[in-house]
Parts: C-alpha cells; sequence; structure tokens
C-alpha cells in the first residue's frame, strides 16, 4: 500500500512540475497574441489589427477610477482621438464571476451603451487568462502596441493617480502621447509607468 501511495504521489508531482505559466509582457518586446469573444459574440484576435497600432484598456465599469473617466466622457473621447489617428482601441473585461464589473456576455453591448464606450470592441476575459498574460493589475491599465506588435507603453492612463474628473485637463495623457510618439517614429517615454486604479478582480 506505502508503495502504491508514493507511486501516486510521484505521479501528481511529475504532473505539477510540467505546468508553465507565460510570462507578462515586457515593454519593448512583442505583445502576446490573443483570442477573445466581444460584446456582440464575435471571436477577435490581436493578429488581426496587424501592422496597425494597437491599445488595450482595462476595465471596470464599478470601479471609481474607471469612473473618473467616464462620467463625462473623457475616455470615449480619447478612444475616438486615438482611432482617428489610425490606431485601434480595445477595451478589455477581466473581472471574474460574482467579481465586481463582471459583465455577462448577454448584457456586453448594454454595458458599453450605457458607458458611451467607443473603442473598436468591448472583449471579454472572465477567466482572466488574457489579464495574467499582459500583467493587467488595475483598472484602468493600458498597454499601447506598436504597429510592428510591439509592447511600446504599459502603466497609467494619465500621471494623475486620483479619482476626481477634474483632474484629467490637467493630467499628461500617457497613452496619446505614446500614439503620437509611435506616429512621429519615435519611441514612448516613458516607456512604463505605475498602473493606478481598482485591483482587477480576477
Amino acid at each position: 500500500m506505502n508503495r502504491l501511495i508514493l507511486a501516486v504521489a510521484a505521479f501528481v508531482v511529475g504532473l505539477t512540475t510540467t505546468v508553465t505559466y507565460a510570462e507578462p509582457a515586457v515593454t519593448g518586446k512583442a505583445a502576446p497574441a490573443f483570442t477573445l469573444t466581444n460584446a456582440l459574440g464575435q471571436s477577435v484576435t490581436l493578429e488581426s489589427f496587424k501592422g496597425k497600432k494597437v491599445v488595450l484598456e482595462w476595465f471596470n465599469p464599478g470601479c471609481p477610477f474607471v469612473k473618473k473617466f467616464y462620467s463625462k466622457g473623457d475616455m470615449p473621447a480619447f478612444q475616438r482621438m486615438v482611432r482617428e489617428q489610425g490606431a485601434v482601441w480595445l477595451t478589455v473585461s477581466s473581472s471574474a464571476p460574482g467579481r465586481q464589473g463582471h459583465i455577462i456576455p448577454t448584457d456586453a453591448a448594454a454595458v458599453a451603451k450605457e458607458q458611451g464606450l467607443d473603442p473598436v470592441h468591448l472583449l471579454l476575459d472572465s477567466d482572466g487568462t488574457v489579464g495574467r498574460l499582459y500583467g493587467a493589475k488595475t483598472t484602468p491599465h493600458v498597454f499601447v502596441i506598436d504597429s510592428k506588435g510591439i509592447l511600446a507603453y504599459a502603466g497609467a492612463i494619465d500621471s494623475t493617480p486620483s479619482t476626481s474628473q477634474a483632474d484629467i485637463a490637467s493630467s499628461t495623457n500617457y497613452v496619446l502621447a505614446a500614439i503620437g510618439a509611435l506616429n512621429g517614429g519615435q519611441t514612448p517615454s516613458p516607456a512604463s509607468t505605475e498602473a493606478y486604479g481598482c485591483s482587477v478582480k480576477y
């Protein structure tokens, strides 16, 4: 019996040691590929935007830091500005079922309309796979990918870590600055900042 127990234990250990996890995305390196479902139930891949600059924004409508940017339409305005410059904006929800901000697929289109979202897609990541792949820690947490598929910026949306909408106008918008730098053939500076907001509800 002891031999059987030891054999089973060894088998289990062997299984657990073969499990690997991807390292979170790193600026200056290739952005991790992914496939997610959008608010319309369609499959969307990062690969489908090959050759374009892409912004990823982590989103939770119940978070006061997110409300800061949506209450007066600031984030949708940023989304339109980025699109007008030829880039793609993807909003990602990684809140797990039962956690704040979780979006049921059948409610996704209504949530997008209610919040005034104006990205190319609202993407659902309820198991947190893509959020963890990118190392998304807060809402909002933003990532900018250049046209070659390299992660060019990761961090905060702007320079003022507050929940006050009044602070937006006087803050440095790191995402718009990164897109502007890339459009000018330059590397964004800073390439990374400390993201602020509510923790992603994995």
